[in-house]
């Protein structure tokens, strides 16, 4: 299962927008891990590559701090998501806040997740990038 493309999508409500179909056609049944992400985006996961990402990051010695502000910053902002039939989803105030997220979200395949960005943040992410 691999996330691929780029696709600008509208919310139908607050909070509220629809997944793509060809990222939902990847994931495993109507749920989905959401997480903040890096970049002040949010990451999505099919469950069962979270439990094997989760699995990772419970391998590594909390006696790094930098390790543990990664477990820390990932799972304390974790939520199941379910999938409606018509493919929408309601996305968590606090992680809302966290992307800046309003009228407009751009979904993007990154291989093994998704990633949900405000429009304005990836166009300056994509500017950066080509510098």
């Amino acid at each position: 299962m691999v996330f691929f493309g780029e696709y600008t999508v509208s919310f139908t409500a607050p909070g509220r927008i629809v997944l793509p179909k060809k990222i939902r056609e990847r994931l495993k049944g109507n749920t989905f891990i959401l997480t903040k992400g890096f970049d002040f985006c949010l990451a999505g996961y099919d469950k069962e590559e979270w439990e094997t990402k989760a699995k990772e990051l419970l391998n590594v010695s909390l006696l790094e701090k930098e390790e543990l502000d990664k477990r820390r910053f990932i799972f304390s902002s974790a939520v199941y998501v379910e999938i409606d039939s018509q493919g929408r989803f309601v996305i968590p105030k606090n992680l809302l806040l966290y992307a800046d997220l309003k009228d407009v979200a751009v979904v993007v395949g990154v291989g093994d997740h998704f990633e949900i960005w405000s429009e304005e943040r990836w166009g300056e992410y994509q500017k950066r990038l080509m510098k």
